[in-house]
């Protein structure tokens, strides 16, 4: 499926400075196909780089190999994590692709299981994301999962329950944990969910939002801030009952609460 942009020269040259694991018939062992990816990251520079204006901090604590980036999650479509990846493919002096974990809903819908495949993205089992980590790429991991993107918007930067799942994994493979505060997406769908709806959908959420077309399709024009904090790291049998993990869990959950806080205190204004 092709975009109706014109490749741009500083994408296609990050993408063709990748470490090349692509095999004869243009793909990699996950789907990910670079001249594709080229069309996905020039419309996330050309459109959505513009349209949110995000200002990215520490894009330099992101490391080399592999590593959990791990963010908060909101604002009922993930355009969070279009933002995030493309982030770190467009600030730091050496461009990560980074792999999202996607929702296991997403590869039902129509062309979805597709075009995530095409730009790197895979559905986020443990054993995918063993996979991905063991070849020491960027994983991108929502620990809140479907509740954090699908919060009301009277429970914006509230963090929801983090699974232990992503600590399991970057203690099996020793790698490191970043933590990302996003400031912007929350206020980008302001909806309240019809849940009878979204249950005859068999989708976590349907949101509504107060303003035409009254879907989340649309985001608003937020601003987003992107904090990427320092790498932490930790040790322990990832085999451990999830109380015995609970505490390492919950120190990046108040690392990214944190970062969110102080966030929101330099910000002076929702759009800029």
């Amino acid at each position: 499926m092709a975009l109706p942009l014109p490749i741009d020269a500083e994408v296609s040259d990050a993408i063709d400075s990748l470490p090349n694991r692509v095999y004869d018939l243009g793909y990699d062992a996950w789907g990910f196909h670079p001249e594709t990816a080229k069309q996905l990251y020039t419309f996330g520079k050309r459109v959505f780089w513009p349209y949110f204006r995000p200002a990215v901090h520490g894009a330099e604590n992101l490391p080399q190999g592999r590593v959990l980036i791990v963010p908060n999650h909101s604002g009922q479509l993930p355009f969070d994590a279009l933002v995030i990846g493309s982030a770190c493919f467009l600030e730091p002096p050496q461009p990560r692709l980074v792999r999202a974990m996607v929702e296991f809903f997403v590869p039902t819908v129509p062309f979805a299981s597709y075009l995530f495949a095409r730009w790197g993205q895979i559905t986020g089992t443990p054993e995918n994301c063993r996979r991905l980590l063991a070849a020491d790429e960027a994983v991108l991991v929502f620990p809140e999962g479907a509740r954090g993107i699908s919060k009301s918007f009277s429970k914006r930067y509230q963090l929801a329950e983090f699974g232990s799942g992503f600590m399991r994994l970057a203690l099996e493979a020793g790698a490191p944990i970043v933590p990302v505060a996003v400031i912007g997406a929350e206020e980008q769908a302001p909806a309240m969910n019809m849940k009878l709806l979204a249950k005859l959908l068999g989708v976590p959420a349907f949101p509504i939002v107060p303003y035409p077309p009254f879907v989340a399709a649309v985001p608003l024009p937020v601003k987003y801030r992107v904090y990427f904090g320092e790498p932490m790291r930790f040790t322990g049998d990832p085999d451990d009952d999830d109380d015995d993990l609970a505490e390492r869990v919950k120190t990046v959950k108040n690392r990214i609460e944190s970062m969110i806080h102080m966030g929101l205190r330099g910000r002076k204004h929702v759009f800029w």
